[in-house]
């Protein structure tokens, strides 16, 4: 199970990097659009939803390797049974908000597809494409979210410290 939730928030990670990307190339053609004489039809457009998906199946991917900005001032604070309690409860509060977060994002996606929303762009794209990148991100930031607050519960360190740890020790290395 372990490999299988790498290899998901790896191949997201990856997902983020194709659309950013493909924003690149969308980005150079619209320039040599111009340049040569041709016109890049909603390119424009294109780059955003590429970047709505970057955004948001980047999520689990920068979260599990400790790259998310963490205001642990609190948390730091602590040590032992109150930190791991602490710990706990913001991770359960975190999950459930991005969870929350992922149901409406879900949602809205499956009624643009049976409504056929279609974006205002000159080119007419469905909308619950884009959408269901935003939704798909946040589904694979919950299942993160979840996996670190199972690992607490068991016991265990969520990724984010053991990725801070990593860190740490490699940078110790380089000195």
């Amino acid at each position: 199970m372990r490999k299988f939730l790498e290899g998901l928030y790896t191949g997201s990670g990856v997902l983020a990097g194709v659309f950013l990307i493909l924003i690149a190339a969308l980005s150079l053609a619209q320039i040599c659009g111009r340049v040569f004489g041709f016109d890049a039809y909603s390119f424009d457009d294109f780059a955003g939803f590429c970047m709505a998906a970057s955004s948001f199946l980047g999520l689990a991917h920068t979260y599990r390797r400790d790259e998310h900005i963490r205001v642990s001032m609190l948390v730091d604070r602590l040590t032992g049974g109150k930190r791991r309690t602490l710990e706990m409860l913001c991770l359960a509060a975190s999950a459930y908000l991005v969870g929350y977060f992922t149901w409406y994002a879900a949602d809205m996606a499956l009624t643009s597809y049976q409504i056929n929303d279609v974006s205002q762009g000159l080119v007419a794209v469905p909308l619950w494409l884009p959408q269901s990148g935003m939704a798909t991100g946040l589904f694979i930031m919950t299942i993160a979210m979840l996996d670190d607050l199972v690992t607490v519960l068991a016991g265990g360190t969520p990724s984010y410290i053991v990725a801070e740890k990593s860190k740490h020790i490699a940078m110790s290395e380089n000195i």
